[in-house]
């Protein structure tokens, strides 16, 4: 239950898919990243011509990464819905005339005057010329499946660590409003963490609930000394058609950051802080790569860091 001054908000199932799928397209910043963008929903086709239509594709160009989404419902059979329905898409995903389809649909949303997806290319200093270029490049690896899900069975945690494909489970929540039924509250995972992230647990040769890059805080850089407490960090930023701003935080004893007369528990939380106080109107942002320490390094550089170190120990 969450509960803000006399107002309680109970956790309740989603209606249907359905409703799962809109919060996804709504909020899908906050699951694939800052530096991504969605297509509209497209038929693609495996070779033999059948047909299967995911509910989201995403391109992350920030991380060059690309996404086939299926939101799903936890009660759903996984072996007769979930894992059928995500083994079609994976096999159509391959197919060349997939990657054409996908490739034509980013560069007619780039050029949409009412997308924002040119700001994005334009923030990573993309030029039009190079923009299918890019989305061909980051087409042509392997997608990485991501299922948005209201709990995740045991099942479904099995079969995805069998895949050898990249794939991510994000866990969300609905809450809705005691006594007023039409007021919702939709909690999503912090950092754009997925609650399972097979990619990750391979590349770290970790199991769930160790160390791993989704789980590091910033309190666990201060635990092994690379950073300290009120020591500072960095971050410039640029609005467009504005003048360029440096922020300033102060890390707490308790590993969140001081930026701007409030305390975020969160990087990419104090980073927007910064954002929005130049003008923007971004509503998302890695802060993990956007605070520096005073000799210049990332403190996403200090998170591999620290899980190289990790891994040396194991």
């Amino acid at each position: 239950m969450l509960i803000f001054a006399t107002r309680k908000y109970l956790k309740t199932p989603f209606k249907n898919e359905a409703e799962l799928e809109q919060v996804v397209i709504n909020n899908y910043e906050y699951l694939f990243g800052p530096d991504s963008f969605y297509l509209p929903k497209t038929k693609i086709r495996t070779a033999d011509g059948l047909g299967t239509i995911p509910d989201v594709f995403a391109i992350d160009i920030g991380q060059r990464k690309w996404y086939i989404v299926e939101a799903e419902l936890g009660h759903h059979d996984v072996w007769n819905h979930i894992a059928k329905q995500v083994s079609k898409q994976i096999v159509a995903s391959q197919q060349t005339s997939t990657k054409r389809i996908l490739e034509d649909a980013a560069v007619k949303l780039y050029s949409d005057v009412n997308s924002q997806t040119k700001e994005k290319f334009d923030n990573l200093n993309i030029n039009s010329v190079d923009v299918r270029k890019i989305v061909s490049e980051i087409l042509n690896q392997d997608p990485v499946i991501g299922i948005p899900i209201d709990f995740i069975p045991n099942d479904l945690s099995d079969w995805a660590r069998q895949q050898k494909l990249k794939l991510k489970l994000w866990t969300l929540s609905k809450f809705v409003e005691l006594g007023d039924p039409n007021n919702i509250i939709y909690e999503f995972p912090e950092e754009f963490k997925p609650t399972i992230d097979i990619e990750e647990e391979e590349k770290y040769k970790t199991l769930s609930g160790s160390l791993s890059k989704n789980n590091i805080e910033i309190f666990d850089l201060i635990a092994a000394g690379y950073i300290q407490p009120f020591d500072k960090l960095f971050m410039t930023y640029k609005p467009k058609n504005g003048s360029q701003n440096k922020y300033e935080a102060v890390i707490q004893d308790d590993g969140s950051l001081a930026v701007l007369g409030q305390v975020f528990t969160s990087p990419s939380y104090a980073a927007l802080a910064g954002i929005k106080n130049a003008g923007s109107n971004r509503q998302t942002v890695n802060g993990w790569t956007a605070w520096k320490t005073i000799n210049g390094e990332l403190i996403a550089d200090l998170r591999d860091k620290l899980l190289s170190t990790h891994l040396k120990a194991i």
